[in-house]
């Protein structure tokens, strides 16, 4: 499968579970939507992702990637610590600048 380089790197740093460098993958004033919550910008997106990492300790394996211009659809299996793991999830992305300004999980 084809990733852009940021989606591939974003799923390489999920997988090591690392925040700090997960977050970089985003612009500065990206907006994440997860679990029915908003994140604006990298401090509160970088809180979102150190939180989920310690409790659910998700591994995300992709099965699918879909781009059409500067939006994308990632489909990935995310394998951890959650009821129903593992779950088949969306993770519908805007790109900018080879950056992720917004991105929305669904189940």
């Amino acid at each position: 499968m084809n990733l852009p380089v940021v989606i591939s790197k974003l799923v390489a740093t999920q997988n090591a579970l690392d925040s700090e460098a997960y977050t970089e993958c985003f612009t500065e004033q990206a907006v994440v939507h997860d679990e029915g919550k908003t994140h604006h910008g990298k401090g509160e997106i970088q809180q979102w992702i150190e939180h989920s990492n310690q409790e659910y300790r998700a591994l995300m394996k992709p099965l699918n990637y879909e781009q059409t211009e500067n939006e994308g659809v990632l489909t990935a299996e995310v394998a951890g610590t959650f009821p129903g793991s593992p779950a088949v999830l969306q993770f519908y992305l805007t790109l900018e600048n080879d950056l992720i300004c917004a991105l929305k999980v669904t189940g």
